[in-house]
């Protein structure tokens, strides 16, 4: 049913803002916020810092004239309120429209979204580039078409290396750009990092304390205290309209300003990744459900909360309770946050009990990989945790720092694989990447045991090289739930040495000069058949399975298919693959990533290159493409991710 609010639901665009009698603007941003918080109650998202930012995103749309003016959203958390007021108010109006609009900027959804953006820190550079074009192509009053150009930031996204790039270019490149940071005093968990002393100090001294961080870049500087007051943010912005150099306007906002005071706990303002339903209200409602911790037991908190984890908080709560009671004998020990850690099932709890064994670098992912192969070189163990698609922006790192350097650090890799994420956050390009990287050891456990297994080898002196772990997913979880996962120990048979499989020991084998090798460089061997062979990476084990049973099952031509857990993707096991050839004709690699550049592809050239023309090789998995909200099934059906057509095709290629 749609909600009905008077001033907003006849706000269809920037001229309607500039259209209302001054005095209306307070109810106006009454009015969003009571649709923000009923919106977030339905449909989740990040409702804390879009609250904080009602006000100043009105006077925005007072002052300047977009999109004209261009304003660029960093990260989009904060443009909810931006897009209400560019003609998308009914999105968040009408729970029948909630998902006709994502929950970040996108050009393809109005003219006033200048960019797609779901990572940090870039809004000061693309702003930087918005300006500088404008400055070539005939300025502010030329034939441009570009006025005023002005980023909007937050204060938990100045940590990230890029936002300190940005500053600098801009006090350097000079002409009219403004920066509005949103200083709200959190990033998605607490800030972390030695500037927000600074800004602390801005603040208490209204604007005028010393070091000015913005001013020692050579940028203009001005300082609203009254961040929540509409008037005072229309005329601090009147003030810097047009202004002919780089200036930075500073205001101070409270996050999930309109929300229950009982509801303001700093972990529930933001979680880092979109949610659903009442597990967000708001946003101050996605709450990190806190796991037990009894006696060094790790607890599934379903019994109490009433609600089951996703995968991500499960299995990182699992990891963290294994690692925790390893800290008082190994200082080294070190878990590394790059901020939302939350998100990933590291605790409010757990974080305050590691205390020095645990360091939130901030919403710095490239800093968090060089600082993790730093305290690697120095003898340490240390453990970094974050997000697939933040991962991403780690590449060079991953490359220099860490794999030409050959530290022991460990990577926990959430959110990988196919998911009904928006474009800017979907996991699926992670085994490509990581997959390809020299000297990087990747592991794809597919039950909990496994994961546990892992992570203990690579945090412990035996390995010596660096490790990403690929933590599994729901579709692990969820038939380890359902007690039925295959692969337990009573049924598990290696074609090439029993004692590989992590359920029976964690002991590596030796090569010829003694140095240690991965205890899962060889394929574990589930269920033995003959004539298809089903190899199925990490989280598509389980669909793997369905897929055996239903070649078996079959009356009229029943198939007694092998199944085969990988278990890693960084090398072949070119034993396995070769043993393969003296009783199978099809190879089925299923893989819930990219294919091109995958791990499919990779089996597929071994037997070309091997010269087995008679292998025939049957890969699935994901196009090279960009998804954005696509559910899971309609990807798998896209992808011919089913038991039906993986069958189908066999049956097809059988016959043939």
């Amino acid at each position: 049913m749609r909600m009905s609010v008077g001033i907003l639901s006849a706000i269809h665009g920037p001229a309607d803002v500039h259209a209302l009698d001054a005095a209306e603007l307070p109810a106006l941003c009454g009015e969003i916020r009571t649709t923000l918080v009923r919106y977030g109650h339905v449909h989740g998202g990040h409702i804390g810092s879009n609250l904080g930012m009602v006000e100043a995103t009105v006077a925005l749309h007072r002052v300047f004239d977009s999109p004209r003016d261009r304003i660029v959203f960093d990260v989009s958390h904060q443009s909810y309120v931006h897009k209400m007021l560019t003609g998308r108010a009914d999105a968040y109006l009408d729970p029948a429209h909630h998902d006709s609009v994502t929950g970040f900027t996108n050009p393809a959804e109005s003219a006033h979204d200048q960019f797609v953006l779901g990572h940090t820190g870039t809004s000061i550079s693309l702003a930087c580039g918005l300006a500088k074009s404008r400055d070539l192509t005939g300025g502010m009053d030329g034939g441009s078409g570009i006025r005023n150009v002005i980023a909007v930031i937050g204060d938990g996204s100045l940590s990230s290396a890029i936002a300190f790039e940005g500053l600098n270019n801009a006090a350097e490149q000079g002409g009219n750009l403004i920066i509005i940071v949103n200083d709200n005093e959190m990033s998605i968990a607490e800030d972390h990092g030695g500037m927000y002393g600074t800004l602390t100090r801005l603040r208490a001294t209204g604007g005028k304390g010393g070091p000015n961080l913005f001013m020692a870049f050579g940028l203009d500087y001005r300082y609203v205290e009254a961040g929540n007051d509409v008037f005072a943010l229309i005329e601090a912005f009147e003030q810097v309209k047009d202004t002919d150099h780089p200036v930075v306007v500073h205001i101070h906002t409270r996050k999930g300003l309109g929300l229950p005071p009982a509801k303001e706990s700093a972990e529930a303002r933001d979680s880092g990744i979109p949610m659903e339903g009442d597990a967000a209200v708001a946003a101050e409602d996605s709450m990190v459900f806190e796991g037990r911790h009894e006696a060094n037991h790790w607890q599934d908190p379903d019994s109490t909360t009433g609600r089951p984890l996703g995968a991500r908080k499960h299995y990182g709560s699992m990891a963290m309770a294994a690692l925790e009671p390893r800290f008082a004998t190994e200082p080294g020990l070190v878990v590394i946050s790059p901020a939302t850690p939350g998100s990933n099932g590291i605790t409010r709890a757990f974080r305050e009990r590691a205390g020095r064994h645990y360091v939130d670098t901030g919403i710095a992912e490239e800093h968090a990989v060089a600082f993790a192969s730093g305290i690697a070189r120095a003898g340490g163990r240390p453990v970094l945790a974050t997000s697939a698609t933040f991962f991403q922006r780690t590449f060079d790192q991953l490359q220099q720092e860490l794999s030409l350097n050959g530290t022991p650090v460990t990577l926990l890799d959430f959110g990988g694989g196919l998911s009904g994420a928006d474009n800017t956050h979907s996991g699926v390009f992670d085994i490509a990447m990581f997959g390809n990287i020299p000297g990087l050891t990747c592991l794809a456990p597919t039950s909990g045991r496994a994961f546990l297994d892992m992570l203990a080898w690579s945090t412990s002196q035996s390995n010596t090289s660096p490790v990403v772990i690929r933590v599994p997913g729901d579709t692990i979880l969820n038939r380890e739930r359902s007690g039925d996962l295959p692969g337990d120990a009573q049924d598990v048979t290696d074609m090439g040495s029993a004692d590989d499989t992590c359920s029976n020991a964690c002991s590596e084998k030796t090569t010829a000069d003694g140095t240690a090798t991965c205890p899962w460089s060889r394929y574990r061997t589930i269920r033995r058949g003959t004539t298809v062979a089903v190899l199925a990476l990490g989280n598509t084990l389980p669909l793997g399975w369905r897929v055996v049973e239903a070649l078996a099952s079959d009356v009229r031509h029943p198939l007694d298919a092998t199944l085969i857990d990988p278990q890693q993707f960084s090398t072949l096991d070119a034993a396995t693959l070769t043993e393969l050839t003296g009783c199978h004709r099809i190879i089925v690699t299923l893989e819930d990533g990219q294919l091109e550049g995958g791990w499919g592809d990779k089996v597929t050239a071994f037997y070309a290159n091997a010269g087995l023309r008679d292998m025939r090789v049957l890969n699935f998995g994901a196009a090279k493409e960009f998804t954005d909200r696509v559910p899971l099934d309609a990807l798998n059906e896209r992808y011919g991710m089913t038991v039906g057509n993986i069958t189908a095709r066999i049956r097809s290629e059988s016959r043939g």
